[in-house]
């Protein structure tokens, strides 16, 4: 029998600033991952004097380091930095990561069980683990997500290069990632996080949160959305004792869609969902505290803010008027359960919304009694 031959894997760190983090970063990488990987790519992105510095005199054999005459931004480093690779895979990190234990084999795992997973991410060591608990397992342990993050990441590296990597529009940097993978959920591909594997992420090393960083941020979310404007669809969703599996195809995929345009699922119940289908469906108690709570997110922040309202069947009475009544206010649609079968009673006018996904939900749902 022969011996599976494991995948070559490559590292690389973009760098901006930060000399003592980027260290750290660096060497967590070659003590933690060892034989495990082959090459360390550092692109340093035209950093200042002491970062510089502290890369040319790091004596490590694996270590490539390039300096960039000025500076290009997080997603043309990546890119730059992934042309020079032949590996199979490579492992991006943020420059303020750091590693405590090796997760490469596990992240490996995923992608031998899945071969339409395209990315797979460690989660930070600041998410709770019972959080993780609720959501379904893909073949290889994985949990799906549609909002790729890319603070650490393993991504098969020729798939990489054949998107043409990041962006650049996005520049020095923020939602470059999410706009991969966009990218990679239209032709067909996966991405996961893998609740087993774990890094510490400081955030914000290179810019900080400041001003600057507010306003590119603010920049690049307005670009993202003017590309995936679905991706302000969040959706309240309010039942009694429902579960996934109470739930037909058509609305199965009414959610689906919503879901795989970046959009978001906030479900609320009478009772605890026992699994969640991936990180974008959020649930709660179905309450008026908690729909309250909902209704007054992203005042700042079209992307954040509920845009429609669902009505299944056991919901509260007194919780279906208020949802109602808010979504009158707000101008949302509605869809609640009538004779069998979803039916609008009110929409927003066909200039503000894409309605691609209706005609699904106007056949029955759910072969569930509503009793």
């Amino acid at each position: 029998m022969n011996t599976p031959v494991a995948p070559s894997v490559d590292v690389i760190i973009p760098v901006y600033n930060a000399a003592e983090l980027t260290r750290r970063c660096i060497d967590s990488a070659v003590t933690v991952l060892g034989q495990s990987i082959r090459t360390i790519y550092i692109q340093d992105d035209a950093s200042d004097t002491e970062t510089c510095a502290m890369l040319d005199h790091l004596r490590y054999q694996q270590l490539h380091v390039h300096h960039a005459p000025e500076n290009q931004g997080f997603g043309k480093s990546v890119n730059d930095a992934a042309a020079r690779s032949d590996a199979d895979f490579v492992l991006v990190l943020n420059s303020d990561t750091e590693i405590h234990e090796n997760f490469l084999p596990l992240l490996c795992e995923a992608f031998a069980a899945d071969s339409e997973l395209a990315v797979i991410s460690p989660v930070q060591d600041n998410f709770s683990k019972s959080k993780l608990e609720c959501y379904q397992r893909r073949p290889g342990g994985y949990i799906a997500t549609y909002r790729f993050q890319g603070y650490a990441f393993l991504i098969r590296r020729a798939l990489f290069v054949a998107m043409g990597g990041f962006d650049v529009q996005f520049g020095r940097g923020y939602f470059e990632d999410t706009d991969l993978g966009r990218r990679l959920v239209q032709q067909g591909w996966r991405m996961g996080v893998h609740p087993d594997a774990c890094i510490h992420h400081t955030g914000g090393a290179s810019f900080g949160r400041g001003r600057s960083y507010r306003l590119l941020a603010k920049r690049n979310r307005a670009l993202y959305l003017s590309r995936y404007p679905e991706a302000c669809r969040n959706i309240l969703l309010v039942s009694g004792s429902y579960t996934l599996a109470d739930l037909s195809a058509q609305l199965t995929d009414s959610i689906e869609q919503v879901l795989r345009h970046g959009g978001g699922i906030h479900w609320l119940t009478s009772l605890p969902l026992p699994q969640l289908s991936c990180l974008q469906m959020r649930n709660g108690t179905a309450n008026i505290k908690m729909a309250i709570k909902l209704m007054l997110r992203g005042r700042s922040r079209a992307d954040k803010r509920i845009s429609a309202v669902w009505i299944l069947p056991g919901a509260p009475i007194l919780l279906q008027i208020l949802l109602v009544l808010f979504a009158r206010v707000r101008k949302l649609e509605i869809w609640k359960w009538k004779a069998g079968q979803f039916e609008f009673v009110e929409r927003l006018s066909d200039s503000q919304q894409n309605l691609s996904e209706k005609p699904a939900l106007k056949r029955e749902i759910t072969k569930r009694n509503p009793e």
